[in-house]
């Protein structure tokens, strides 16, 4: 390794090739660091990506400074840094993507009568990257670009249950969960229990959690790349007089349907 160092410093510097063996470099570090579950170690990275660990921690350091890459408390390992959250948030909400999956959302939004949303996970809350508002003038009207809580929304447990235990916990840590309605769990033992039927069953239920007289539908949107992993979760919402927790069971069906044309919407090249 020490030679593998010796070797890389003593390269002519500021060349053509050079830069772009750079570029190159820190993009794979990117790619290898949003593909991953939990953070990485320097020495886990320049492992995997078969490079000298000065010169991953150099590639970081960038990374970290430009808010690309972020560290975590114990300072030893790195993760998704807020910048390039934003950035890939902007890209998926860029217009030239946006028609072919608004086009299914606009579908599963005629076939089922209700409000679609499509999100992604944006720290510890669910940002809207699409919606389709329903024609009935009963509804909740939240634009693109809303947050909503993960522990209190059918998206949000979605992705809360496809975490890590450790990452959940991090979560609970940090403080107790918002209360917002009656319904809304807050007691991190019986939430988990939940998280765990949605996790075997791939289906989330929001039962007026976030708020009273809102009921919501989620399921994931299978990851075009990476099996087994989901891209987005896509949702519906509605009043709780006009469609209730158990009946809106029934949208399921159409919900995966939709959820997998969106997966090849994604995965197709732009």
């Amino acid at each position: 390794m020490a030679e593998a160092d010796r070797t890389e410093t003593t390269r002519p510097t500021g060349g053509r090739g050079e830069r772009s063996s750079a570029v190159q470099r820190t993009f794979a570090l990117l790619e290898m660091i949003v593909s991953q579950t939990r953070p990485m170690s320097l020495a886990q990275m320049a492992d995997r990506l078969d490079l000298p660990k000065p010169t991953v921690h150099r590639l970081a350091s960038r990374l970290e400074t430009e808010g690309l890459l972020a560290r975590e408390p114990s300072g030893k390992q790195f993760t998704i840094g807020p910048r390039l959250n934003t950035l890939a948030i902007d890209t998926l909400t860029a217009s030239a993507q946006r028609a072919p999956r608004h086009a299914v959302l606009q579908a599963l939004a005629e076939e089922t009568g209700e409000t679609c949303n499509l999100g992604i996970l944006d720290g510890n809350q669910v940002v809207y990257l699409d919606r389709v508002e329903t024609h009935w003038p009963l509804r909740l009207q939240l634009s693109v670009g809303s947050h909503v809580p993960l522990h209190c929304s059918a998206m949000g447990k979605l992705f809360l249950s496809q975490m890590t235990k450790r990452a959940r916990e991090k979560i609970y840590a940090a403080g107790p969960l918002q209360r917002f309605t009656e319904q809304t769990l807050t007691d991190p033992h019986v939430l988990e229990k939940e998280l765990q039927q949605i996790r075997a069953e791939g289906v989330a239920v929001n039962d007026q959690e976030y708020m009273v007289g809102l009921v919501g539908l989620a399921v994931p949107v299978p990851d075009p790349e990476r099996e087994g992993r989901f891209a987005a979760a896509l949702a519906i919402h509605a009043p709780q007089p006009r469609l209730d927790a158990e009946k809106i069971l029934g949208c399921v069906p159409v919900l995966r349907s939709a959820a997998e044309r969106l997966s090849q919407v994604l995965g197709a090249p732009a």
